[in-house]
């Protein structure tokens, strides 16, 4: 059986993952940030580390015997990022180099550094495909970009067998509320007050987390070393347009939408190309709309998960 790590494998996106890939013999190695919870692993198989990536030491312990390396391990909030850069770069930037060099001298088969669409910076009109320029505009997108680059340079310097997967935005169960969907809803649910940025004109490209994790499995089996691979979304929307969709899924009206300033740098429009990731036989399965009544369902019946970390 295949042996899997997976870095930052208690948050939102690498528990989904951790799910995805059972019943793999799966590590999960996390620092437990805020953001980070053992209840999304709860009945899942999974030997458990707590631990930075940035530990050379304890990568050194963690990483051999690992067939396949995903990392997940991220400091991923723009909002948090703008308020003090130096633990993303950290994270982003110096843990990836630490687990690239720890995933090279435990001779792992296969890595993927799993990134964002916000390394590209901003579009006004059609997509990006692999080859577009990294044009980062937010501390937390930088960082990215860095690890990003670091992981290609070990595929070319070192001959790692490392990919790279960029993804728009996610959603989903167990989903941090500081996110727009999740923090929307929380508050809804509670008869409280949405911040909806500057004229909520910004467009984003919205994936289920599990057509997200698909396009990350499909990576890791076919993926070449060096190359990026675009895992889109399946639906576009102004944050207007998707602050109406979740006003409506929670039966609110616009009197509980708050205007505030907008947040600094906001990049307009993000839109990837995954024509790449398709021509390898990638399809999402999850639309928009059915994704998003599965997930209003979620946080409506497990308050108990995000009623704590809330605000």
């Amino acid at each position: 059986m295949k042996k899997i790590l997976v870095t930052g494998g208690a948050g939102f996106i690498g528990s989904h993952f951790v799910r995805s890939v059972q019943p793999a013999d799966v590590t999960v190695l996390d620092k437990l940030t805020y953001a980070g919870n053992r209840a999304n692993l709860d009945g899942v198989p999974h030997t458990f580390v707590h631990g930075d990536i940035c530990d050379a030491e304890l990568l050194a312990e963690v990483v051999p015997g690992h067939d396949l390396v995903v990392n997940f391990a991220a400091e991923s909030h723009v909002d948090r990022s703008i308020d003090g850069a130096g633990e993303f770069v950290r994270t982003n930037v110096l843990g990836t180099q630490a687990l690239m060099a720890a995933c090279l001298d435990a001779g792992v088969r296969k890595v993927v550094q799993v990134s964002t669409d916000e390394v590209y910076g901003s579009i006004d009109l059609g997509s990006w495909d692999e080859s577009a320029p990294l044009a980062p505009r937010s501390p937390y997108a930088a960082a990215k970009a860095g690890g990003d680059l670091i992981a290609r340079s070990y595929a070319i310097t070192h001959g790692l067998n490392v990919s790279i997967t960029r993804c728009g935005n996610n959603y989903g169960p167990r989903q941090y509320p500081e996110k727009i969907i999740p923090l929307f809803l929380t508050n809804l649910m509670r008869n409280r007050k949405v911040p909806l940025y500057g004229d909520g004109g910004n467009v984003r490209d919205w994936i289920h987390v599990e057509d997200h994790c698909a396009g990350i499995r499909l990576v890791a089996e076919v993926g070449e070393p060096g190359e990026v691979y675009h895992i889109a979304g399946t639906e576009e929307l102004s944050n207007l347009e998707l602050t109406e969709r979740l006003l409506e899924a929670c039966g609110k009206g616009w009197d509980l939408v708050e205007q505030v300033r907008d947040r600094k740098g906001h990049d307009r429009r993000y839109s990837l190309d995954d024509s790449r990731l398709r021509a390898l036989g990638y399809r999402p399965e999850i639309a928009f709309e059915q994704g998003l009544k599965e997930t209003v369902r979620w946080y409506a019946e497990h308050r108990d998960w995000w009623d704590p970390c809330a605000g």
